[in-house]
């Protein structure tokens, strides 16, 4: 299976929808997409990380725990990076021959497609571009977003929903104060 992009990575991310703010009168609500095998199994699929050959692996109960114990973990990565060692412990890496003889990042999570995800992660870091993954700066957004500003010091996931909303509060606030 090739590298996956970090966009694979914030799709998985945001299959954990914390978004609770209302927008034209519609009051977005939490939800999480991955609550089952079924739903884990569909997700993969989705993403083109089904192994080629499935034979000896099927989805368990603790597939769908690893999934999210990793989503969790790099959610919590992109939250503070000064935490990051207890959180991403279960997902170890090593350095592998791929079939032209040439080195490259492997896990070995025990769920095939979620081991693309965290070789993604760790290809991305050693590239640079994995700073550039955030959360919104919003509490009650949250949404994963890869920040595509020149600097790099985006905030928030949509500058026309969350940005401007945080912009509208803080002049409101200082008009008031």
């Amino acid at each position: 299976m090739d590298t996956v992009d970090l966009g694979v990575v914030e799709r998985f991310l945001n299959t954990d929808d914390r978004r609770t703010f209302s927008r034209h009168g519609e009051q977005r609500t939490t939800s999480d997409h991955l609550t089952s095998l079924d739903d884990l199994a569909a997700w993969l699929a989705q993403e083109n990380l089904t192994p080629e050959n499935p034979v000896g692996h099927n989805l368990g109960a603790d597939d769908l725990s690893t999934a999210i114990s990793l989503r969790n973990a790099l959610r919590e990565v992109l939250t503070d990076n000064a935490q990051t060692g207890p959180a991403l412990a279960g997902f170890p890496l090593r350095l592998s021959p791929d079939a032209s003889g040439e080195l490259r990042i492997t896990a070995d999570s025990g769920v095939p497609g979620l081991d693309a995800i965290i070789e993604a992660v760790a290809v991305s870091t050693a590239a640079g571009t994995w700073r550039r993954l955030k959360l919104c700066a919003s509490d009650d957004c949250r949404w994963a977003f890869y920040d595509t500003s020149r600097s790099g010091g985006g905030r928030w996931c949509s500058m026309e929903v969350c940005g401007n909303r945080h912009k509208t509060r803080a002049y409101r606030q200082r008009q008031s104060g």
